[in-house]
């Protein structure tokens, strides 16, 4: 099992590289701000979607939930 410390990094590289920067930061401000079951949106997901389609279901999932 890996520390908490490399799962936070592993993810920040992955988010840095899938959405840059600015996007990535954007995304952690999102999830700390707002409520958000990553599980439940997780299982919703079709692993063949674009970047684009995944973004825009979860922002439709976050309106639901507002």
């Amino acid at each position: 099992m890996i520390s908490d410390t490399e799962i936070k990094s592993k993810g920040v590289q992955i988010l840095a590289t899938h959405l840059g920067d600015v996007e990535m930061e954007r995304f952690i401000a999102l999830i700390q701000r707002e409520p958000f079951d990553y599980t439940k949106w997780h299982q919703e997901i079709d692993d063949n979607i674009s970047l684009e389609e995944l973004s825009r279901r979860a922002m439709s999932l976050r309106n639901k939930s507002s």
